[in-house]
């Protein structure tokens, strides 16, 4: 689904889903994933974002699916997050952070992932401090006021809004795929963005 500007979709697609809109606060770490500020709203650069899109999906892919864990905690996040795992087989998590996941054998809880796939860096701090006492790396999505310390991979993105993370979620799990050689370059899942949406 390659569009002609080079990026997985249309940057009018992106812009419709509210991708690019970043918060009124800016910290330091992301301030290179910025191209500008509007109505007081820093921009999110999304070439940046799917360039990260792009990368991550390329780390999920190298690891099978099992080794693989998502966590979401965010409402908006959980479905997007059921649904990637639906399409590429990773372990998603949602809800309820349990202390001791990576960490505590006998948690009944407990993962040993090679990899971690989180949509906020501060609602699972608890779980990134984790990964990083047991040396498994972080990808995550990170808004403009969000301190991705401690996270491998960022991807630059508007982690708080619902349309925002189907769209994410989706283009990894048709991108793992894609890298997977599941599916076609020009391909897409049959699930539409929409199925990746939270309604309430």
């Amino acid at each position: 689904m390659m569009s002609s500007d080079g990026l997985l979709i249309p940057a009018s697609m992106y812009m419709k889903f509210g991708v690019h809109i970043g918060t009124h606060s800016l910290v330091e770490p992301m301030r290179k994933f910025v191209h500008g500020k509007k109505a007081g709203v820093y921009q999110i650069d999304i070439r940046k974002t799917d360039e990260r899109i792009r990368t991550a999906a390329k780390m999920i892919a190298d690891f099978e699916a099992d080794q693989v864990l998502g966590f979401a905690m965010r409402l908006y996040a959980q479905k997007p997050l059921l649904m990637m795992s639906k399409w590429t087989g990773i372990v998603a998590r949602i809800g309820k952070y349990y202390a001791g996941i990576l960490t505590n054998p006998t948690l009944p809880q407990y993962i040993e992932p090679e990899v971690i796939f989180v949509s906020d860096p501060i609602k699972e701090a608890n779980l990134i401090k984790e990964a990083n006492m047991v040396g498994v790396p972080v990808i995550s999505l990170a808004d403009t006021s969000n301190e991705p310390y401690d996270v491998d991979l960022v991807i630059p993105c508007n982690n708080r809004g619902r349309k925002s993370l189907a769209l994410i979620y989706w283009l990894i799990a048709n991108q793992v795929l894609r890298e997977r050689g599941a599916i076609a370059p020009d391909e897409t899942i049959e699930d539409p963005v929409e199925a990746f949406m939270v309604f309430l």
